[in-house]
């Protein structure tokens, strides 16, 4: 029961080319937006669409994968956990930031 604390698993698409980029210490590691839609119909019968982004990062083997074959536009199932980090921008401002750290990914779609 203990894995289900923080457990995450999204589907939806990417919102943009993934980001990767090698470490000096060899590591790949995959930044990418992902968009989650959510509809529902409100008391006039009129079809309502939410929607939710999403940082997503993965790291080594799954890095690659997202390298390889995800775009712009794909979609995908994301399982991972949650993890806030808090970072200084440009201008010295303190941000927050959450993101998923993904730890399966299954692709979607069509393959191309």
């Amino acid at each position: 029961m203990n894995t289900l604390k923080n457990n995450v698993q999204l589907v939806g698409n990417l919102g943009m080319n993934p980001e990767v980029k090698r470490l000096e210490n060899g590591k790949k590691v995959a930044k990418v937006s992902m968009a989650t839609h959510e509809s529902y119909r409100n008391a006039k019968g009129e079809k309502i669409t939410k929607t939710q982004w999403h940082n997503l990062v993965a790291w080594g083997k799954t890095a690659s994968i997202i390298e390889k074959y995800l775009k712009k536009g794909s979609e995908i199932t994301v399982t991972g956990k949650l993890v806030s980090r808090n970072y200084i921008d440009n201008d010295n401002v303190k941000r927050n930031l959450t993101e998923i750290k993904v730890s399966e990914l299954l692709i979607a779609g069509n393959k191309k």
